[in-house]
């Protein structure tokens, strides 16, 4: 009793006011923004708006055969494709996932299983862009050092 505090279940960040029914399936893609809640059966792409703070949850009867793009994802259901989480990924202990997974933060319950890669991506797209800019600077030094030792170390 002492020093044990019964932790509250977090709590998902944002509403969802959208709901697809286990008795719906939709063929084709879908953009939203704001929160998703998904029952039913999804074949196609998934994305949330860019620049929106989205929430997308995948019960454990939902499916989506596609796609996935959005900041918050939670999945307890079946993915059948590639899965984007910018800001965060939760993985409950019935999620089954058949692509590559690219995160920023990820928590996996047991149970959960990723059929692909895990990739953690850090920063944003734009800051990514700096850092390949930097990169390339590094590669040309290498290059030129390389090609100066092809030579002996003479270059004109």
């Amino acid at each position: 009793m002492l020093g044990k505090k019964k932790q509250k279940p977090r709590r998902p960040t944002g509403n969802f006011d959208t709901l697809i029914s286990s008795r719906t399936t939709i063929k084709g893609d879908v953009h939203f923004s704001g929160g998703l809640h998904v029952d039913g059966h999804v074949r196609g792409k998934v994305l949330a708006d860019e620049g929106s703070d989205a929430v997308l949850r995948v019960s454990e009867v939902g499916e989506i055969t596609g796609d996935i793009a959005a900041p918050h994802v939670i999945i307890n259901g079946t993915v059948n494709g590639d899965v984007f989480a910018t800001a965060h990924l939760e993985l409950a202990e019935k999620a089954a996932i058949n692509g590559s997974v690219y995160y920023n933060l990820i928590q996996m319950a047991i149970g959960s299983s990723v059929n692909g890669s895990l990739v953690h991506q850090r920063e944003p797209s734009g800051l990514l862009s700096q850092d390949s800019a930097s990169a390339a600077g590094v590669l040309a030094n290498e290059s030129a050092r390389e090609s100066s030792e092809e030579d002996g170390g003479k270059s004109e």
